[in-house]
């Protein structure tokens, strides 16, 4: 099984970081930084194997399934199903990159759960609402193929779905939920819950965190205005609804009446960490309900490389799909 420590990114350091070494050329194209790829697994305590989602799209999913052969027993009920979608400002990633590989291997044993990763469009190729399309057609994907694949038919519960995402994947994650997961019959799928891990939000006006970031290790400002120009619509700032939900999102309270509940988690470290703080209130004020662990220690995407904040969010996860998260204000 992938180790989250041993399949990290280097620890971060603005001179290394990924997303600064992204460059953008004069025709709006851009190159990417090598992130090396881990194949899916056929062994091991965690099993993993890709599935097409939409093939005139080029879109996949990663299955992950804790192995029924090996030890500890496996459980006697069927496992939550959670689908995952990965960080990375929308521009790099994927479900092979070795460190979202690892932390899907981790969450689905430490939950336990069959974890669903989601393979999707980037940008600047595919600008928003790419990735939300994406997402949004991964949730149907519950709804119309789930119940046909053989490890979700024979060790799947898809009456417990939840819905996750880290970073521009927790941004995913509320776009999927406010579009395919309110109020439509999903069956035999049901979502439970959706799981918002360090949401990327952003703003035209700074927010105290973010004016603090500029020599940041993981999500230095000026990667953050980067990120952003490559993945929003052409012409538009960060105020849009799809950075800026709390400030821009068009008729909110029917928009998020009947939205899942909510576990939203943050790192005080984090230099989106004041926006997930006002998503928190925001959510909360419009009837949803939510819990808030958004004091973990740490820095954006720390789980990736540090253990034991891989083992608190995991812990939260755990809680939350059992039921058992409170509702508290952090």
């Amino acid at each position: 099984m992938g180790d989250v420590t041993a399949a990290a990114p280097p620890s971060p350091d603005k001179s290394t970081n990924l997303f600064m070494q992204i460059v953008v050329h004069p025709d709006g194209t851009i190159t990417r930084p090598f992130v090396p790829d881990a194949p899916p697994s056929a062994t091991g305590p965690v099993l993993s194997r890709d599935v097409p989602l939409d093939a005139s799209l080029a879109t996949s999913l990663r299955l992950y399934l804790p192995n029924p052969a090996s030890p500890p027993p496996p459980p006697t009920s069927k496992l939550p199903v959670i689908l995952y979608f990965h960080g990375g400002g929308f521009v790099l990633f994927s479900t092979g990159s070795v460190f979202y590989h690892a932390s899907c291997e981790a969450m689905a044993a430490a939950v336990p759960a069959i974890v669903v990763s989601l393979d999707y469009r980037l940008a600047p190729e595919h600008r928003l609402p790419a990735a939300y399309d994406d997402a949004a057609s991964a949730v149907l994907w519950l709804r119309d193929a789930a119940a046909g694949d053989p490890w979700i038919a024979a060790h799947g519960d898809l009456s417990r779905c939840f819905v996750m995402g880290s970073s521009s994947g927790g941004n995913m994650a509320l776009n999927a939920g406010v579009r395919a997961c309110r109020g439509l019959d999903l069956g035999p799928a049901a979502v439970r819950g959706l799981v918002l891990h360090q949401p990327y939000l952003g703003g035209v006006a700074r927010t105290p965190s973010e004016e603090k970031s500029g020599d940041d290790a993981v999500l230095p400002l000026e990667a953050n205005d980067k990120l952003w120009s490559l993945a929003l619509p052409a012409g538009a700032d960060r105020d849009h609804e799809f950075s800026n939900p709390a400030k821009s999102m068009a008729a909110a309270a029917a928009a998020l009446t009947g939205l899942p509940r909510c576990l939203v988690t943050g790192s005080d470290g984090d230099p989106l960490i004041d926006r997930q703080r006002e998503l928190v209130a925001w959510l909360r004020g419009h009837g949803v309900e939510v819990v808030a662990k958004t004091d973990f220690a740490g820095s954006h995407a720390a789980e990736l490389f540090v253990k034991e904040t891989a083992d608190e969010l995991f812990a939260a996860v755990r809680a939350f799909v059992s039921g058992a998260g409170d509702v508290v204000h952090s």
